[in-house]
């Protein structure tokens, strides 16, 4: 089984797109294992809209909560206890694309960070990040963590709008593979995003 794990530097960036389009490359399954809000809807509905995958690859999480936030809280507030032993990683016949919630500093609990668990796990991570200004602090100060926890980087991914020095300097100085650049998307459709990603992302 080949698992590749897909974070980013902050919440909001576009890496469920991302992980749609990836899963639907790689024609793998796709799980997130803790929701946090699904008003109205998960990212594994998302996903599941937006990859041309089968309903059966799309795995269900071990944790869906309802309150849009951190996920120690939302689970705080929905008053569900996280254990380490449901975030194991499911067993399938072949690819599985795993999507974390927020960043890589985001607590699941009040002693486990979702970088813990991706160095619990062991996986390779991409890394996705945006292109606008900001993105080589958070770029780099997210591949430090990732190497400080020593959890293999398979790759960093920009979303948006082109920006030639952000894209060139980042993978650079975190001496991490450049994946390319999934751009900003207008229709956001299946075809769309499987065309955009098999034009500018080189899959590691």
């Amino acid at each position: 089984m080949t698992v590749l794990v897909v974070t980013g530097t902050d919440t909001g960036i576009g890496k469920t797109v991302f992980s749609a389009g990836l899963a639907g490359a790689l024609d793998a399954h796709y799980w997130k294992p803790i929701q946090a809000g699904v008003d109205p809807e998960g990212d594994k509905e998302s996903v599941a809209a937006l990859s041309s995958l089968p309903a059966s690859r799309i795995l269900p999480e071990a944790y869906r909560l309802a309150t849009p936030a951190s996920p120690h809280l939302a689970a705080r507030i929905d008053g569900v206890d996280i254990s380490l032993d449901r975030l194991a990683l499911p067993q399938v016949d072949g690819p599985l694309v795993v999507e974390g919630a927020g960043g890589l500093m985001v607590p699941i609990s009040e002693s486990l960070l979702m970088i813990d668990l991706f160095a619990h796990w062991g996986q390779p991570v991409i890394l996705c990040a945006r292109t606008a200004l900001g993105t080589i602090n958070h770029s780099l100060l997210s591949i430090e963590a990732l190497r400080g926890r020593g959890v293999p980087v398979a790759g960093i991914a920009f979303i948006g709008d082109p920006h030639a020095e952000n894209e060139r300097i980042v993978p650079l100085l975190g001496d991490v593979p450049m994946l390319g650049r999934l751009p900003l998307l207008a229709p956001l459709e299946p075809e769309t995003l499987a065309r955009a990603f098999a034009a500018h992302i080189n899959l590691p």
